[in-house]
């Protein structure tokens, strides 16, 4: 690196100008953290649907639930950007410079989006018979059963799951520079070609992508941590007790009845 120049303090020291920040690092960091927020809640409606499908009764909604879900999942993040990139610009209602953001956005919801209704899926599956049972005992159908017992059950075992799914889906905004979205990586590209130090530009927006994914996997683990501790006091109760005493006969006596 010495002997090709790229120690030079002025290819480092250009990356901390009020250019640079305010014209190219923090608009890519605004434009990825806007692709990646708006991602994510999309990601997790499409899963909630998709995923409540492939758990129906009926069994065309769980074919066609299933068909949508490893569908998606099969087919590449990249490839489904640059076709709905595509796609989406035989429309003349829509913005030209917006494409690469709904292209950007759709295909991290499809694909993220049919991961975590997996998740959802196996982890209704995980659940002991008994919760669902309980809800048609007291009246509910398996509808509602899913919807208001199992479900939010299974969101909040697999929240640890889906928060690295998360990180997921903001490492992968990265694939939006292919469609010219001004997302992180490609702005810092594009000053680094402007100037000459790509290799220092891309080391900072490495940096900062590490920072950002750092951020919410410590967040993810402290989460589950706290998830778990919940759990745990939930099921030790005040009074309650792990290993009851057994019924003795007294405690079956009748009124009248008594010794």
């Amino acid at each position: 690196m010495g002997a090709k120049g790229q120690l030079e303090a002025e290819k480092w020291t250009d990356l901390f100008t009020a250019k640079a920040w305010g014209s190219y690092y923090m608009p890519g960091l605004v434009s990825t953290l806007q692709a990646a927020g708006i991602s994510v809640i999309t990601s997790i409606a499409f899963g909630v649907v998709f995923g409540m499908a492939r758990l129906a009764q009926n069994r065309v909604l769980r074919w066609f639930g299933t068909i949508v879900v490893e569908f998606f999942r099969a087919v590449p993040v990249l490839m489904m950007m640059i076709f709905f990139w595509l796609f989406l610009s035989r429309f003349s209602w829509i913005n030209p410079a917006q494409l690469p953001f709904f292209a950007v956005v759709i295909g991290l919801t499809l694909y993220n989006g049919s991961v975590i209704a997996e998740l959802l899926r196996s982890g209704v599956k995980q659940l002991p018979r008994g919760q669902g049972e309980a809800g048609l005992a007291i009246g509910l159908t398996p509808g509602q059963t899913l919807r208001t017992i199992l479900m939010p059950q299974a969101f909040n075992a697999m929240m640890p799951s889906m928060l690295s799914q998360f990180v997921v889906i903001l490492k992968d905004t990265a694939l939006g520079y292919i469609i010219s979205y001004p997302e992180l990586l490609a702005s810092a590209r594009r000053i680094g070609s402007g100037d000459g130090n790509i290799l220092q530009t891309l080391l900072l927006a490495a940096v900062l992508f590490i920072a950002v994914n750092f951020s919410l996997t410590t967040f993810a683990t402290w989460l589950g941590g706290f998830l778990s501790s919940r759990t745990s006091v939930m099921h030790h109760l005040p009074g309650e007790v792990d290993t009851p005493n057994p019924p003795t006969q007294q405690m079956f006596v009748l009124p009248g009845k008594r010794k």
